[in-house]
């Protein structure tokens, strides 16, 4: 019998219980991940995972950390909560793939006003689809009831990814060099990053985000909310088939902030404007918020989500490795020798 209660600490506005419930309900998501090599289910003091070393030199690890940030004032305003574990995984995972490091497990933190623990598990139940989208385990993670730090119906959403790769494998851009084609993969839209900006311009509440808006083909909050895309598993297919130089994940910053941190020294990145998969949702945002071209591409992915070098006679295969992978992708410019930067024309 499980004599774990506290009356005193409830009456504080931590429940426990309500712990022991959200651990419960969440369990079926969990088991959804396991892959070989995961020792532990949750509820011990660490997770345990076992590497499979076999064909690896020297096994490298590689970490990413992120959050979902204030994209998560949509699913409160929405009440929609099995989403937003999808963009908590994918801003960790698509950070390592970037190295060529294939993810091995996750582990979540999820800190909320009230503990309730069917708004939790479906946190959770998001966090799981992420980590089954990107082939890797959740085994483990915390939820924290902080009663008068965060809102009784608000809550923060981090995590923690843990990957790896054969040092002798490792994408850091070495190889790089002028004349290398620039492909972007496209995203699914807005992604988890600019949504400060993004609230700011629709004045975010519950009438704006139910408005149907034409040009986006439902409603606002609907377009917004739409989980940061996983490129895990078409990324690595494209790492066996085509020799990959670099890889960039478009995040916060944008082109201007995020394409430069794989060129090398005197190295430019230039792109043809036309060439960019600019979404519908990108020309609402920049004309409802009269928003300059720069500062559109110095904030959002713009229909980009990464930005990949390779050789240019391996341009069409990589377009074909990645097409029957599911994603859509195009050729956006190519690196030339100059000052490290951008350059849209």
């Amino acid at each position: 019998m499980n004599n774990s209660f506290s009356d005193s600490y409830k009456a504080a506005g931590v429940d426990v219980t309500a712990g022991y419930k959200a651990v419960e309900l969440m369990k079926s998501h969990v088991a959804r991940t396991s892959i070989p090599g995961v020792l532990s289910g949750i509820g011990g003091f660490g997770g345990l995972f076992a590497p499979d070393l076999s064909g690896m030199q020297q096994p490298v690890l590689v970490s990413g950390t992120d959050g979902v940030g204030t994209k998560l004032k949509i699913a409160f305003l929405m009440d929609k909560h099995d989403t937003v574990g999808i963009d908590c995984v994918a801003m960790c995972v698509n950070d390592i793939i970037c190295s060529g490091a294939r993810p091995l497990f996750f582990l979540d933190y999820v800190a909320v006003g009230k503990n309730v623990p069917e708004r939790v598990a479906s946190i959770v139940s998001g966090v799981a689809e992420g980590c089954v989208q990107a082939g890797c385990a959740l085994i483990g993670g915390e939820t924290a009831e902080m009663p008068g730090f965060y809102p009784a119906d608000e809550y923060d959403l981090a995590g923690f990814a843990v990957g790896m790769v054969d040092r002798s494998k490792i994408i850091d851009g070495t190889k790089i060099q002028p004349g290398d084609v620039l492909i972007g993969v496209q995203s699914s839209g807005v992604h988890s990053n600019g949504f400060s900006l993004v609230r700011k311009v629709f004045n975010v509440g519950p009438q704006s985000l139910s408005m149907h808006i034409d040009e986006l083909g439902g409603t606002l909050g609907e377009t917004l909310l739409t989980p940061t895309k996983i490129y895990v598993k078409p990324l690595l297919a494209l790492i066996e088939q085509c020799d990959v130089h670099a890889v960039s994940h478009i995040t916060g910053g944008g082109f201007y902030e995020n394409i430069p941190r794989m060129l090398g020294e005197n190295q430019r990145a230039v792109i043809e404007k036309n060439a960019v998969p600019v979404k519908p949702i990108f020309k609402v945002i920049q004309s409802w918020g009269d928003i300059p071209e720069h500062d559109m591409f110095n904030t959002f992915n713009m229909g980009v989500g990464l930005c990949i070098a390779l050789p240019k006679d391996e341009a069409d295969k990589a377009l074909e490795v990645l097409a029957a992978n599911g994603e859509q992708a195009c050729i956006l410019g190519e690196v030339r020798t100059g000052e490290t930067g951008v350059e849209l024309c």
